[in-house]
This record gives structure tokens, C-alpha cells and sequence, in this order.
């Protein structure tokens, strides 16, 4: 129900005499609540807030508010709790049991199949058709879903756990979540095992072969999972392909992968990230500081460690207060502080061949690239130029192009004896220069107006020369970088800059150097129709915090740079 962004309607401070209605109603919808906690629940003098919504299905939707967090949604005149009051008070509704990869789906808005439950040995909960249910993930009690149960228990065991088990309503991690604290599950230790034990046994049903089928089984509404091949690092187990080459290390393929994870991430905090750099978007921590740290010769893999996502494992850190993540705009995440003097960055030993090389680990700092124009010798013009040992495709500077016409013209006696500032034309300057319409009008050019048509008639190039490479010859035109404004919904201006990557710039880099010094909102997303390049998005219009950034900053020369006359206009004075 809250997969989707959802649209607030309302947003009031609840009354007294609606807070004792509420209380009266939570004792009658759970009457397992005592008066103590119901009244912890809704507390008589805390701020309380009615907030109703539209969901993204246009259901209505009321939901209760409390210290910021989400406790309780009305819908459709039915309660339902949150997961933020099911961590207060775990054993309020019924709980069935799944395993971690399907969470992921939920919060995606699928519904919970019976092939995903995981039976403990107490056998599963007896509900109920319409039942509501708390789910949880192997090893922790603490709910992560909410849900109505399809059918009742004796029908799930009948049909073989298969086929629909749960109508999901709310998730972890899901938009209702995200409009609390955002706060991780805590850790409640099962009551009893959640995952039948690995036995040897011939025949017993907690046969290792038998909890490989459950995990094959995990279907969801719509899709079923087809990477069979995952099963074994859920279970805990190495596949052969990925076994250790050293018998006497007994660690597992995603333990080691946790461990270089970890790795990596202390050693970009340590040695690439300043405080300068803060807020700083989590992918670009990913993407230009965590792989590189990465050790010659292994490849980090985030999707083979226990925490699937970058955000799970950022969110582990941020618990153990190593640093601190925020969502700064819908949907994008960025590191807003850092404790770089937590025991685990000050105790960080970085890897011998990175102790040996820290000044080439050290980000360089950006040059502008040495750009400079070329033509470009076309096939009509071939004959002109080939006296000079050019042919169809050279490429040549201005200058060169002076003197392949100017030696021409002199060689073949051109110029004009009575005047030297004008060119006989011959048939091959003829050809080569005039339109059919002029060529039996025009004989004669002067000097500056014969160049001109010839520079032209060639087809632009150019050469880009970066620090310490090898020069690049392109044909056409050089792109220049392009800064245009959009409207987006509720009259909102954005900021979009393409073509960065032409001239060198990292656009992930560029958005968070503006996501910090505009304090506004920054996004980078493929381009529409163009498939290696991308465009960073800023909030507002920011032309001249872009314009700064590219001229005074990198250094870029000013014609490079397309809409810098769009920058807003500064106020008049009073």
C-alpha cells in the first residue's frame, strides 16, 4: 500500500477528546494491550497528529502520528500498527516467519507467498482468513511487515504451502517508514528456532537438501525467483565456484565479501573523504571512493555480502555511529557526518600495497583539456589539397590550411599581377569553392573572402588533449556544455547540465560539489536517448553557482558552456 509515494491531505494536532476516542478504539482492536501500554502508546500530553493521505491506489488513509514516528494507520475504519509500535511490542499480532531476500519484494509492494514461510519447529501460528499478522525475518522477532492473512492456517498446511499466504499493507523501508525516523529494526531474539536445524538424518524434513527446496520455493505474487544458484550463500553455504583456495581458511564467500567491504569503506573514510567533501552522496562514496579502494586483484560485490545494499550496510555503520545518513532529497541518500575519530577509523591499518602508494591514491585535481579546432578534408575538396600530400580525411589547424591555399594559389600563378589581393580562380578552386549558380559570374576572390569559403566548405574536428594523455582527434563539432531549466511539478525550476563527461568531469563528482554549496537537492540520471552519458539535476535555478563552478573553479573557457545567460538576475536595490 505505501511501496509508492503517497499524497498528504491534512496534517493536525489531534484534540484530547479524539485521543481518548483513539485509546478506546486500540483497546477494543487489541484487546491484548493493557491500559498501562495502551496509554504508553498514546500519551496524553506528547504532541499527537492526524495526518490523512491518499495512497498511490487512491485509497484514504488515516495515519497516527507520535514524537515523529508513525504508530498506528486507519483504513478503511479497520487499525492496523506500524512497525514502529510492533518493535515496542512484538507479540501483538500473530508472527509468521520468512527469509530476508523477500523482504526486498515486499517493500516493493508484492504480497507474501506461502513457499516464502519458514516453519519452526512449534509449527506456524494458528489465524484466521482476514486475520492480521506481524511478518519477521530468520533469527530476529522483530516485525518488518504487516499483513492480512489469505487463508487460515489449517488451509496453508492443506494446500502444501503454496499459492498466496499474506495481503502485505506496510513494510519496513516502505514510504510510510520513511516518513518517521527511519529507524533500523532492533534486535529481539526468537522465542525458538526460526530455521529448522541442518540434520543428517536419512528422511527428516531438516535435511540440508529440503531447506535448499524452501529456498528455491521463495515465489511471490507475479515472479518467481530464478536464480537457483543463490540459494547456497543464503544458506550460509559456499557454491564450488566460489570456494576457498586455501584449505586451512574455513570463512565463507560472503563473510569474506563482508570483510572487504568493510575494508574498502574505512580505508575511502580514512584516506579519500574530507570533511569538505560532507554531504556526500552515498553512490558517489560507492562509486569513486569504495572501488578504488578495492585491493588489486579482487572485485567488491556488494550483492554477495550479508547486506545485499549499500544503504543495509551504511545503515549498520550509522548504528554503530560511524557516521551519519540523511535523506537530503526524495529518494537519494547522502553521508551528512562523519566521526573520523570512531576506534574503527583511528585503528584502520590500510593494506601494504596501499601504504606504499598513498600519493598516487590521492585524487588529482582536475585540468581543464587542451581544445583545439581542426578542419577536416573533405572528398569535393580532395583535389585542392592533395598537391600538398593531403587526401580525403586529413585533418589540419587553421594555420595549415592557409599555407595548403596560399602555396596552391602561388604555384599555379593565381594571383592577380595588377592586384595582389585578389585569386584567379582555376577549375579546381572553382569547383571546390563556388556554387554552381556562381561559377561562370565569379573569376576572381579576394584573399580573405577565398579563405573564408574554404575554411567553410571543410568539415569541422577538434583535438582534446587531457594532462598526461595521449591527444584525441574528433570530427564535428566539440559538444559544449549544455545548461538549460525545467519546470517539474508544483511550478518547481530545475537545474540540468549535460555533456560533463566530454570535458573530462565526473558528473557524480560535479552534483555533489553542488549538492554541497547551493544546500540544494542534486540527482544524476542517464540522458533521455543517449546511452553512456549522463545529466546532473539541481533544484532551482543554479546557473550561477554553475557558472562559477565551471569558469572560475575548472578553469573552462566561457564558449564551452551553453545557458549561462539564464542565470536568475540579481534583485534591484531599494
Amino acid at each position: 500500500m505505501f511501496a509508492k509515494a503517497f499524497r498528504v491531505r491534512s496534517n493536525t494536532a489531534m484534540k484530547g477528546s479524539d485521543r481518548r476516542k483513539l485509546r478506546a478504539d486500540v483497546m477494543t482492536a487489541f484487546p491484548s494491550l493493557g491500559t498501562s501500554q495502551v496509554s504508553e502508546l498514546i500519551p496524553g500530553k506528547e504532541e499527537l497528529n492526524i495526518v490523512k493521505l491518499y495512497s498511490c491506489r487512491g485509497n484514504a488513509v488515516t495515519v497516527y502520528v507520535s514524537g515523529g514516528n508513525p504508530i498506528l494507520f486507519e483504513l478503511e475504519k479497520n487499525l492496523y500498527p506500524t512497525v514502529y509500535t510492533l518493535w515496542s511490542y512484538p507479540d501483538l499480532l500473530p508472527t509468521f516467519t520468512t527469509w530476508p531476500p523477500v523482504l526486498e519484494k515486499m517493500v516493493g509492494g508484492a504480497d507474501l507467498m506461502l513457499p516464502g514461510l519458514v516453519v519452526p519447529p512449534a509449527g506456524l501460528p494458528e489465524v484466521q482468513k482476514g486475520d492480521l499478522c506481524a511478518i519477521a525475518l530468520v533469527g530476529n522477532r522483530a516485525p518488518v511487515a504487516i499483513g492480512v492473512a489469505a487463508i487460515s492456517t489449517a488451509e496453508m498446511l492443506t494446500a502444501g504451502l503454496k499459492g498466496r499466504g499474506f495481503s502485505v499493507l506496510h513494510t519496513y523501508q516502505d514510504h510510510l517508514w520513511q516518513s518517521g525516523h527511519k529507524s533500523s529494526p532492533p534486535f529481539i531474539a526468537p522465542l525458538t528456532l526460526d530455521a529448522p536445524e541442518l540434520s543428517e538424518e536419512k528422511g527428516s524434513v531438516q535435511s540440508d537438501s529440503t531447506l535448499q527446496g524452501v529456498m528455491r520455493g521463495l515465489t511471490l505474487e507475479g515472479e518467481e525467483e530464478e536464480e537457483t544458484e543463490k540459494s547456497p550463500q543464503i544458506c550460509g553455504m559456499e557454491s564450488p565456484s566460489e570456494a576457498s583456495d586455501d584449505p586451512t581458511d574455513s570463512r565463507t564467500h560472503q563473510e569474506k565479501m563482508d570483510e572487504l567491504l568493510l575494508q574498502c569503506f574505512l580505508h575511502a573514510l580514512k584516506c579519500r573523504v574530507k570533511k569538505a567533501d560532507l554531504p556526500l552522496l552515498t553512490s558517489t562514496l560507492l562509486g569513486s571512493h569504495m572501488f578504488s579502494c578495492c585491493p588489486k586483484g579482487q572485485q567488491l560485490d556488494i550483492k554477495k555480502s550479508s547486506y545485499k545494499k549499500l544503504s543495509k550496510f551504511l545503515q549498520q555503520m550509522q548504528q554503530e555511529q560511524i557516521l551519519q545518513v540523511k535523506e537530503l532529497s526524495k529518494g537519494v541518500e547522502s553521508i551528512v557526518s562523519v566521526d573520523w575519530k570512531h576506534p574503527r577509523i583511528t585503528s584502520f591499518i590500510m593494506p601494504e600495497p596501499f601504504q606504499t602508494s598513498q600519493e598516487d591514491d590521492r585524487e588529482q585535481p582536475y585540468h581543464p583539456p587542451d581544445i583545439k579546432p581542426l578542419y577536416c578534408v573533405p572528398a569535393n575538396m580532395t583535389l585542392l589539397f592533395q598537391e600538398s600530400g593531403h587526401k580525403k580525411g586529413s585533418t589540419l589547424e587553421g594555420s595549415e590550411v592557409r599555407s595548403v591555399i596560399i602555396d596552391y594559389a602561388k604555384k599555379n600563378d593565381l594571383v592577380d599581377a595588377y592586384n595582389k589581393n585578389l585569386v584567379k580562380l582555376d577549375p579546381v578552386l572553382c569547383d571546390c569553392l563556388l556554387e554552381k549558380n556562381e561559377q561562370h559570374s565569379i573569376m576572381k576572390l579576394p584573399w580573405d573572402n577565398l579563405l573564408a569559403r574554404c575554411f567553410e566548405k571543410l568539415q569541422p574536428a577538434y583535438q582534446m588533449t587531457f594532462p598526461r594523455q595521449e591527444p584525441i582527434v574528433k570530427k564535428g563539432k566539440i559538444c559544449p556544455i549544455d545548461i538549460s531549466l525545467a519546470q517539474r511539478s508544483y511550478n518547481k525550476k530545475v537545474t540540468v547540465v549535460r555533456n560533463l563527461e566530454v570535458y573530462g568531469l565526473d558528473p557524480c563528482s560535479v552534483a555533489a560539489i553542488l549538492q554541497q554549496r547551493c544546500q540544494a537537492s542534486t540527482t544524476v540520471a542517464p540522458v533521455p536517448g543517449a546511452k553512456d552519458s549522463l545529466q546532473v539535476q539541481i533544484q532551482g535555478n543554479q546557473i550561477h553557482h554553475l557558472g562559477w563552478l565551471l569558469i572560475e573553479e575548472y578553469q573552462l573557457p566561457r564558449k564551452y558552456i551553453e545557458g549561462l545567460e539564464k542565470a536568475p538576475k540579481p534583485g534591484k536595490k531599494k
